[in-house]
């Protein structure tokens, strides 16, 4: 099983160290109630071969490279072992010449956002829903000088850690299998990043509000979220499924989201992007066994979702505590 103890030792000395009071025994609890197939995919990691990559690129892409290339049979146990762990829905990945064409190009994501940061170099970052950690790692190649992910899903702190095995086991991210609302209010991360999780929450104002408890004053939160066209008072409610999603709750225009977040208290509220949801940047893959955006849209007009709604459209909002 994964063993967090390393990751204590890092934040013991530093401004992370408060949360040590309340930290191992939440995942202790998360440990005794394991997913079912967490015990397979943990094994998978451990399967995987301790391999020194001599060159590592994080700034352009995730990627690890030997000077000495694999056989093709040690490519393909490689291969089988990360299949192991499908779907994989956040990359790419580029780990010693093997591409895992997930399902998002997540690349796309992080050109369209990194531009409208405040310098990421020297600080300690939050990725809230990180998923597999695609962006954790090119926050680190941004500059971060430690980036902490949490999201409760095991299958993506298996995908995480097995990447991280491959990247030479750099510890400059940590995956932490919790929910934000399981984190005490630590008030110290430099930037925080919710990017795909406003529409999850049942309480979007509370997550704003959670989101705002981890900042330190004046620290940046980068928020990117499905938005619709329309005014302050304009949101999405959907009914029983949002492109064939059941957890999505509320959908605001840019000018209603912008509202919320000056409501829970954020200051220097902008909208910096909005960008349709396109096929070449969700699609099903060989990593990807379900499907993937084209199915989702209605199929006579892709201005539409196949309940009638308007079609995926994310903004990315910054703004200040």
């Amino acid at each position: 099983m994964i063993d967090f103890r390393p990751f204590y030792q890092q934040i013991a000395a530093t401004e992370l160290a408060p949360w040590l009071e309340t930290l191992p025994a939440l995942l202790k609890q998360w440990q005794s109630q394991p997913h079912g197939e967490y015990a397979k995919w943990a094994k998978v990691i451990e399967q995987l071969p301790t391999l020194l990559a001599d060159e590592i690129n994080l700034q352009t892409a995730v990627q690890s490279a030997s000077q000495q290339a694999l056989s093709e049979g040690e490519k393909q146990r490689i291969v089988h072992h990360l299949k192991q762990l499908m779907p994989w829905r956040k990359g790419p990945y580029h780990l010693f010449d093997i591409h895992v064409d997930c399902e998002w190009r997540s690349d796309f994501k992080w050109d369209r956002v990194l531009p409208h940061l405040a310098p990421l170099a020297g600080r300690t970052v939050l990725d809230v829903g990180c998923g597999s950690g695609y962006h954790m790692w090119r926050m680190v190649g941004a500059g971060a000088k430690m980036v902490v992910g949490i999201d409760p899903t095991a299958l993506f702190l298996c995908q995480f850690e097995a990447v991280r095995k491959l990247l030479n086991n750099d510890r400059r991210a940590n995956l932490i299998p919790l929910g934000i609302e399981q984190m005490q209010p630590l008030g110290v991360f430099d930037t925080v990043f919710s990017m795909g999780v406003l529409y999850h929450r049942k309480s979007p104002l509370d997550h704003l509000t959670q989101l705002k408890s981890q900042l330190a004053p004046g620290g940046e939160l980068v928020l990117e979220t499905l938005v619709v066209d329309g005014d302050e008072n304009t949101v999405l409610v959907p009914g029983e499924r949002y492109a064939k999603m059941k957890n999505v709750y509320f959908i605001p225009s840019v000018s209603a989201l912008i509202h919320w977040l000056q409501k829970a208290g954020f200051r220097n509220v902008r909208c910096v992007d909005v960008a349709l949801t396109t096929t070449a940047e969700q699609r099903k893959t060989e990593w990807l066994e379900n499907e993937s955006l084209i199915d989702f849209l209605d199929p006579q007009d892709h201005s539409k979702t196949i309940e009638g709604y308007p079609a995926p459209c994310r903004a990315v909002i910054l703004a200040n505590k």
